[in-house]
């Protein structure tokens, strides 16, 4: 059976996504890493996620390990001054919740108080106590499994998990861990899509997919793998919907050429002088032609 949904006009909450959940309707999420491209998504999605892919999509790191708390603190800044209708969800870094519950809460805190709504952060029954630990301190959590990317050196790679049996059981396992820690939702990465579709049936939170098939609750991609910004090798979950890398490279190589030969700026992107002023200029040059 097909649903069709018009666009809330309220803003995205918790307990929205929740009942969305229970009423079929597909929840969507992409990043935005500043003010402009938070203006583009916030329209038309449900959740903006202020990822630690800024790393890799903005700050031309390899993996998403070397983000430090003041590049997220700097990119959550410039998203949340949009004031978006759209959850605003901020990424947990490596590092910053893996010492301490007390770490972990202040640096969950500081994203909330710069205007997120939520964090996100990796890993499963193992992060259970740091779930609850912000939970307990009234921070919304979003859970992550499959391929978490902090996790890529253990991983061997950006590759496909829970291809085996024991590694499937585990992230069911995990998965329900996290929804009785008290996510509110979790992200499901890179894994077969009938372990994402099993998952998504036992939870009573929605799932959210990339690179987990049709079966989730609500799909994410990188806005900037969406609209075709990026060059090079895409991974196979990614469905461009522009070739936003050329029309824009086109649009600049334009202007370049009318600036080389002449034909901008043109008068409608010049400004004039009031005539009342020409004219004095005209009269005081006439009046002492060495002055100018």
């Amino acid at each position: 059976m097909s649903h069709s949904f018009e666009l809330p006009i309220e803003r995205i909450t918790i307990p929205v996504l929740q009942r969305w959940k229970h009423d079929g309707r597909r929840v969507v999420m992409t990043t935005a890493y500043d003010a402009v491209t938070a203006r583009i998504a916030d329209p038309v999605v449900d959740v903006i996620l202020v990822g630690d892919s800024v790393g890799n999509v903005c700050l031309g790191f390899d993996n998403t390990l070397p983000v430090s708390m003041a590049m997220m603190n700097h990119h959550l800044d410039a998203v949340a001054r949009t004031r978006p209708r759209a959850l605003l969800v901020a990424d947990m870094l490596f590092l910053s919740f893996h010492l301490r519950p007390e770490e972990t809460i202040r640096n969950a805190g500081g994203f909330l108080q710069r205007g997120a709504d939520a964090v996100k952060l990796e890993g499963g029954a193992k992060r259970a106590e740091m779930v609850r630990a912000l939970v307990d301190s009234e921070i919304p959590v979003m859970g992550h499994l499959g391929l978490t990317p902090q996790s890529v050196n253990v991983m061997g790679g950006f590759k496909v998990q829970g291809r085996k049996a024991d590694d499937a059981l585990r992230l069911l396992d995990d998965a329900h861990r996290l929804q009785e820690a008290g996510c509110f939702a979790l992200v499901l990465e890179g894994i077969p899509s009938e372990l994402a579709a099993r998952a998504t049936e036992s939870l009573t939170i929605p799932t959210i997919g990339i690179g987990a098939g049709p079966g989730c609750s609500g799909q994410v991609l990188v806005l900037h793998d969406v609209l075709g910004l990026t060059e090079g090798h895409r991974p196979k979950f990614v469905r461009t919907y522009a070739d936003g890398f050329q029309l824009l490279q086109d649009a600049l190589s334009r202007w370049v050429a009318d600036v080389r030969n002449g034909r901008f700026p043109a008068p409608q992107e010049s400004y004039g002088i009031p005539e009342d002023i020409a004219n004095a200029i005209e009269k005081l040059d006439a009046q002492q032609p060495n002055l100018m």
